[in-house]
């Protein structure tokens, strides 16, 4: 005997009942022949067949193939009998499920007792059920086999003839089944439409729930180690100036350890010629006071002590040339004085050691470092001294003016009429006389009225005629390029790099780190804006080079805009 697991298997997984006639689809699973052709049929208007197990897709209806050794095993299997099943009515000895039930008779059958049932019409044999009492009208005990439309009821032949329901529009049981099957089938079918996009709307919900993560750890990755550098870089920041100051403290002690010493010596000194005064004038003899070696030159009216305008140490007075230890205006080293030369700490304008910052300046140093760190801009404050840049003449084009200063040029109508040579630029440009081969220096530039301009540096071996002498325009310079609209774009070897954003300012920065080979660009707006860094390896040395079309360029080596002074490529 088949076990329940067994049965359970052998069961249409669309009628839940014993496989009839099994067939399979091409993914392998089976139904009942008649099961899965009303399924296929639902199907037919979509064009799109699914397998109701699997949801396996076919762009064609699929053909049925008859299982037969499923067909042997469904066959030899007993029907099951549990709490649930409909016993034979007819069968008292032993327990045998019924297959049909006989309205007429009001009994269920098994196979041996529906064998010898009548086959008269009036036997209507149904599947099993227990409530046979329900197949028949209520009012005339008679076989319900008709659906009035009308009011949505299954009646008998009386209640259409004679009953409430005569004349009403009346079908047979089994022809209204099929149409409300239909029906049915249609309703199924949208729900499993309706189904599938609930479900691809779900997957993409999740695909975009998936990205929104990634995209969110992403960004907490990022800001995370935007953070770390920060952290370390305020922490180097902080051992960097702590030790400045360490620094500064340090050599101001010794200098002035050094004074004091000084000081305390020719005060001991000043201590025994008081003594030995204050001896010579308790002396009563005349002879020794007069003929005393030691204070012969004391009494001379021209030299008479130690006046203001003596130039000895005298531990204090103004305007002395002595280690006075503080006093304002003096040569020495007094640690904290303005306008000394000596180590002060950290004031500007001073030949001392910047980097002993004062209060207010330190913390405006750090804020104002650490916003521009944020925005992320990579500058920082350093004294550092604009480079010395002037234009040479003799490479300027004939349609430029150089200023007497040579730190402007003009763009004119009006030829210079200078010799034609081999160095001269054709095309508006014009050159520095100095090239640079190593170290760090940087330049401004102000342009006034200019249409078109272009700044940058080069080799002095760039092309003096033709396109190809323009900046940018060949592998031997790199260059900035400004129209009136404030589009901004950068050029090297004939590459363009497009700046998106409009930039309101009339000034550039220009900085060169020769050795790391890097030469970057700045706005000098407010805040400075870093614009491109380029990195090549420099072979030549580099001067820099101007272009005018309309107007001028001034190059103004940051002493006019003061507020910029200092801004300059962090690792400087």
């Amino acid at each position: 005997m088949a076990t329940a697991g067994l049965r359970q298997d052998l069961e249409c997984s669309v009628c839940l009942s014993l496989y009839t006639d099994p067939v399979t689809l091409r993914c392998g699973h089976n139904f009942c022949r008649e099961c899965i052709d009303q399924v296929l049929k639902t199907q037919d208007e979509s064009g799109v067949y699914t397998c109701p197990e699997c949801r396996e897709a076919f762009l064609e209806r699929p053909a049925l193939k008859r299982n037969i050794a499923l067909c042997k095993v469904v066959l030899t299997c007993p029907p099951s009998v549990d709490d649930s099943s409909i016993l034979c009515t007819y069968c008292i000895h032993s327990p045998v499920p019924a297959v049909r039930s006989c309205l007429h008779c009001e009994a269920s059958l098994c196979d041996n007792h529906l064998r010898g049932h009548s086959k008269g019409p009036e036997h209507v044999l149904t599947d099993p059920s227990t409530s046979l009492e329900d197949r028949k009208c209520s009012v005339h005990k008679k076989i319900l086999e008709y659906y009035c439309t009308e009011d949505a009821a299954c009646i008998c032949v009386s209640c259409s003839l004679a009953g409430e329901h005569r004349g009403h529009q009346v079908e047979m049981l089994d022809e209204a089944s099929e149409k409300k099957k239909m029906k049915l089938r249609n309703v199924l079918l949208k729900l499993i439409t309706k189904k599938k996009k609930t479900e691809d709307r779900v997957q993409s919900l999740e695909e975009r729930k998936r990205k929104a993560q990634e995209k969110a750890s992403g960004e907490v990755k990022r800001v995370t180690a935007l953070f770390i550098d920060i952290r370390r870089w305020v922490d180097d920041l902080e051992k960097k100036v702590l030790s400045e100051i360490s620094r500064e403290k340090d050599q101001v002690s010794l200098s002035l350890s050094d004074v004091i010493q000084k000081l305390e010596i020719e005060k001991d000194e000043l201590s025994r010629k008081m003594r030995h005064i204050e001896e010579l004038c308790n002396m009563r003899d005349p002879l020794t006071v007069l003929q005393d070696p030691d204070t012969r030159d004391l009494c001379d009216p021209e030299e008479d002590g130690d006046d203001e305008d003596t130039g000895g140490h005298d531990g204090g007075d103004e305007d002395t040339g002595g280690h006075d230890g503080g006093d304002e205006d003096t040569g020495g080293h007094d640690g904290c004085d303005e306008d000394t030369g000596g180590h002060d700490g950290g004031d500007e304008d001073t030949g001392g050691h910047d980097g002993g910052y004062r209060g207010a300046e330190l913390i405006s140093h750090i804020s104002h470092t650490l916003s521009s760190v944020t925005r992320g801009i990579n500058v920082t404050f350093y004294v550092q001294d604009p480079a010395d840049i002037l234009l040479d003449v003799n490479m300027a084009a004939n349609n430029l003016l150089i200023s007497d200063d040579l730190k402007t040029a003009t763009w004119t109508l009006r030829a210079q009429n200078r010799p034609e040579t081999a160095e001269r630029f054709q095309s508006p440009q014009v050159m520095s006389r100095r090239g640079f081969t190593s170290g760090r220096h940087y330049w401004d530039v102000e342009i006034s009225g200019s249409e078109v301009w272009r700044v940058g540096m080069c080799y002095p071996s760039i092309d003096r005629r033709g396109d190809q002498s323009h900046i940018g325009n060949n592998n031997k310079s790199w260059g900035l390029y400004g129209v009136c609209n404030n589009l901004y774009h950068l050029k090297h070897d004939s590459k363009v790099i497009p700046l998106p954003h409009l930039i309101s300012s009339d000034g550039i920065r220009i900085c060169l780190d020769y050795e790391a080979g890097q030469l970057s660009f700045y706005a000098l707006c407010d805040p400075i804006r870093h614009l491109h860094t380029f990195t090549a390896a420099f072979s030549e040395p580099l001067h820099a080079v101007l272009f005018v079309w309309g107007g001028s360029i001034k190059i103004s080596g940051g002493a006019v805009r003061n507020h910029h002074r200092r801004i300059l490529p962090s690792n400087w």
